[in-house]
């Protein structure tokens, strides 16, 4: 017996053709299928955001009129200590905020052989 047979417009079609159906996700398929969909978008945006943590000393290098003193940590040495000794007539906090701000420091943590850029005075 043949799995073809004749129609009566003439065209042979197959009796063992499996209707086609649609695609049916589970509710895990459509969670899989978002969050590969989303992916590139958030690894876009962490990428951007850990991207611009730039210092501002960096920042401003060829600009007019950015000139820096640097001065390199050495062992022992502290963020109050270097404050003082960059401006000694400021508040040390001041100068120290300053300084964070301007290398973009995390902490007011140094390690020596750091090299940090100093506010102007």
């Amino acid at each position: 017996m043949s799995a073809v047979t004749a129609t009566s417009a003439g065209f042979a079609t197959n009796r063992f053709e499996v209707p086609r159906t649609r695609l049916r996700l589970t509710t895990r398929g459509r969670a899989v299928f978002t969050v590969l969909g989303a992916l590139p978008l958030v690894l876009w945006a962490a990428l951007s955001v850990l991207g611009a943590g730039a210092a501002a000393a960096d920042d401003a290098i060829g600009q007019p009129g950015a000139s820096f003193d640097y001065v390199t940590v050495g062992a022992g040495d502290t963020l109050w200590e270097i404050a003082e000794a960059a401006d000694p007539g400021a508040d040390p906090r001041v100068v120290i905020d300053d300084i964070i701000r301007l290398n973009g420091l995390d902490s007011s943590v140094v390690e020596p052989g750091q090299r940090l850029a100093l506010p102007a005075q």
